[in-house]
């Protein structure tokens, strides 16, 4: 299954609850930190909720 590559660029402070909890179910603990996930419908759609706090590398 294809891989992508998440890292959260900006903090989840300041914005809404279920955000911060989306961010925390990719796996995120903190500030620039790179994650690799599979690439699922499911994730994809996290990935969009908080697309302004995170960068997809490639």
């Amino acid at each position: 299954m294809a891989k992508i590559k998440i890292q959260q660029v900006r903090s989840g402070i300041d914005h809404p609850a279920d955000q911060k909890r989306t961010l925390k179910a990719l796996g995120f603990t903190r500030l620039n930190q790179i994650i690799e996930k599979n690439d699922t419908p499911q994730i994809r759609g996290m990935v969009r909720k908080v697309h302004h706090l995170v960068n997809i590398l490639a």
